[in-house]
């Protein structure tokens, strides 16, 4: 397409500006409404909102004088055609009451060009040849994305239409008589303390080897998947296929013993009937599963686009962080640590991106085992201290059992045990430990209360 032919509204460019040179109420709203110089079309009409904008900015009355004495500062008065040319423009001010108008007009047929032109680069960049398909698909939805994007995104909001905002979120929290503003988890005593999990936030679920995070995991996947029956819960796993994963939930939905479902005998009539009960409940969640053993964050990004445009999006799970693959072609523990900060940094642009909660599970390093006091701290975090840094939520898992030789064998004996989740980092809120009922054996997890009934 001829650049000639590219959307413009010149009638609007005109009219606009020389509104803005006649009435000063109509440049200072059409400067508050967001319009700048790559709105206008013609480079001409750009040079002089160039200069009014100068003017405006810096509390000079503008008028046809002071806007050409800018130009010519500017070395730009020739260039946009004289003063004949403001004349001109000025002779198209009728009304200052369709600035707003006008600025629309301008900004959806700059919208229009972008999105052009991101579709020249687009095609472009495919007619070049590329080695990698995933980071090719991960540009053009980028490039797409930063287009749309732009439409909603201001310089600053101001404090009044803010407040107007905060204050209608409160009357409508109030309205629903719930402490619940996020994504319910079904774990009352973590839904008091965070209010569920909210949109934006990037949550680590950390621990050692064996402790319980992807039982925890499953049940916080499986219990916002029940409670949001109109979006998907998307599950990243790089360490176990989506058939254990799904062994898992069905043994924790069911409550029959994981060892049971994986030999398929000595099942009785009762454990069928949970089966199928819960296998069914399971089949009506939108849980998808991705296990591909290595991805890098940009098929993260471009896979949970698609769920969500598709399907709706409530929760992403990762498990866990120190297997996503990162994009360094260098060496060491120096170069991991950066790799991880910066997949780190990535998956809180995700959270916030696609405004949903980001659970990513993490290991920690081996030094909970050489205190005598084996309660994980946040210093324990592997690998990187981003990871603490961009996190809003960090999740440390801890089981008496897997340390106390008598509580292993009480849990053993009664089938259960209490697993201790402490809020070591809470961006929004407080810190604080709390306990749920485990079931190693099903991987269920529940309300202490609940379990002893």
């Amino acid at each position: 397409m001829p650049i000639s032919a590219l959307p413009s509204a010149p009638e609007a460019e005109a009219a606009l500006l020389g509104t803005m040179m006649v009435y000063t109420s109509s440049g200072r709203l059409a400067i508050e409404e967001g319009l700048v110089e790559d709105d206008f079309y013609d480079e001409r009409n750009r040079l002089i909102f160039r200069a009014i904008e100068s003017l405006y900015r810096e509390s000079i009355t503008v008028d046809p004088v002071s806007v050409s004495t800018r130009l010519l500062d500017q070395g730009n008065l020739d260039k946009v055609g004289g003063t004949a040319a403001l004349t001109s423009l000025m002779e198209s001010a009728v009304t200052s009451a369709n600035t707003k108008t006008y600025v629309s007009i301008l900004k959806d047929k700059a919208l229009t060009r972008a999105m052009i032109e991101a579709g020249r680069e687009i095609t472009s960049s495919g007619l070049e040849g590329t080695t990698d398909i995933n980071d090719y698909l991960d540009a053009c939805e980028k490039a797409v994305l930063n287009v749309s994007r732009s439409r909603r995104t201001g310089e600053f909001q101001t404090t009044p239409a803010l407040m107007h905002e905060v204050v209608e979120q409160i009357h409508r929290q109030s309205a629903t008589n719930s402490d619940i503003i996020g994504v319910k988890t079904g774990f009352r005593d973590l839904d008091r303390i965070t209010h569920g999990f909210q949109k934006g936030d990037l949550i680590i679920l950390a621990a050692r080897p064996s402790m319980g995070k992807t039982a925890v995991a499953l049940n916080l996947a499986m219990n916002v998947a029940g409670y949001q029956k109109n979006s998907a819960v998307a599950i990243f796993s790089l360490e176990m296929s989506a058939e254990s994963l799904a062994m898992r939930l069905l043994s924790a939905k069911s409550r029959v013993e994981s060892d049971l479902l994986r030999t398929g005998r000595h099942i009785t009539n009762e454990h069928w009937n949970r089966i199928n009960e819960a296998s069914d409940s399971l089949s009506s969640s939108l849980i998808y599963i991705d296990d591909k053993s290595s991805v890098k964050v940009p098929e993260i990004f471009s896979k949970c686009r698609r769920l969500k445009n598709e399907h709706g999006l409530s929760m992403i799970l990762i498990d866990y962080i120190q297997l996503i693959s990162g994009t360094s072609s260098g060496r060491g523990e120096v170069n991991r640590q950066q790799e991880v900060s910066e997949i780190s940094r990535s998956l809180k642009a995700l959270a916030r991106e696609l405004e949903v909660p980001v659970i990513a599970l993490s290991q920690l390093s081996r030094n909970v085992e050489s205190r005598e006091d084996k309660h994980p701290q946040l210093s324990d975090l592997r690998e990187s201290g981003a990871i603490e840094q961009d996190a809003d939520i960090v999740m440390l898992l801890y089981r008496k059992s897997y340390y106390d030789a008598e509580a292993k064998e009480e849990a053993e004996r009664t089938g259960s045990e209490e697993l201790e989740i402490n809020i070591a980092k809470h961006r929004n809120g407080a810190t604080r430990r709390i306990n749920l009922a485990f079931e190693a054996n099903t991987n269920a997890l529940m309300n202490i209360e609940r379990h002893a009934e």
